[in-house]
C-alpha cells in the first residue's frame, strides 16, 4: 500500500476530506487508513462537495474488495491497483467513477479524529464544509456572469438584425 501514490497514511477523516476540497473536482479520490477499524483502508472519493468513503480490505488470501452500495455483488482483486482500476468505469456501487487521482505529497500526519462507526457507505459529511460553500458560490458567480454575457450577446445581435431589416 505505501507504494502507491494515493494511499495517504494515517491521515484522518477530516484531513482526507480537506486534500479532496483542495482539488475539488468530481472523482477526485484517496485512500487513507480507516480511524476506527485496524488494518482496514478507506477509498475516498468526492463527488457534489461529499466525501464518500469505502472501506477496503485485504482478505486472508490476499484478495482486495471493497464494501459498495447494497446489492452490488462484491468483487475480489489479487492487486489493489486492479481494484482502483475497475472503480475508475462507471456504474460499479460507488458515488462516482475515480477520475482524479489526489496523489500524497508530504509524509502523513496522524489525527486523533475518530470515524463514525456503522455503514460506511454514508457520507462523511452531514453537508458542504466552509470550502464547499465558497467554491459553490464562486462556481455560481460564474454562471451568472456568462449568462449576463450570453444574454448582452443575444441582445446585441437582435439589435443588429432590426437595424440590417428595419
Amino acid at each position: 500500500m505505501d507504494k502507491l501514490p494515493v494511499y495517504h497514511g494515517p491521515i484522518g477523516k477530516e484531513e482526507g476530506e480537506r486534500r479532496l476540497g483542495q482539488d475539488g473536482r468530481n472523482g477526485s479520490y484517496l485512500i487513507r487508513n480507516s480511524d476506527s477499524v485496524p488494518g482496514v483502508y478507506c477509498l475516498c472519493v468526492l463527488f457534489d462537495g461529499y466525501v464518500y468513503t469505502y472501506r477496503i480490505h485485504q482478505d486472508d488470501a490476499g484478495s482486495w474488495a471493497a464494501d459498495t452500495t447494497p446489492g452490488v455483488q462484491r468483487r475480489y482483486f489479487r492487486q489493489i491497483k486492479n481494484l482502483i482500476a475497475a472503480f475508475q468505469k462507471p456504474g460499479q456501487g460507488i458515488a462516482m467513477p475515480l477520475l482524479y487521482p489526489v496523489t500524497a505529497q508530504r509524509p502523513a500526519q496522524t489525527y486523533a479524529e475518530e470515524e463514525t462507526p456503522g455503514n460506511s457507505l454514508s457520507q462523511t459529511h452531514s453537508g458542504p464544509g466552509i470550502y464547499f460553500q465558497q467554491q459553490q458560490q464562486h462556481q455560481q458567480q460564474q454562471q451568472q456572469q456568462q449568462q449576463h454575457a450570453a444574454k448582452r450577446h443575444k441582445n446585441r445581435n437582435k439589435k443588429e438584425v432590426r437595424q440590417a431589416f428595419g
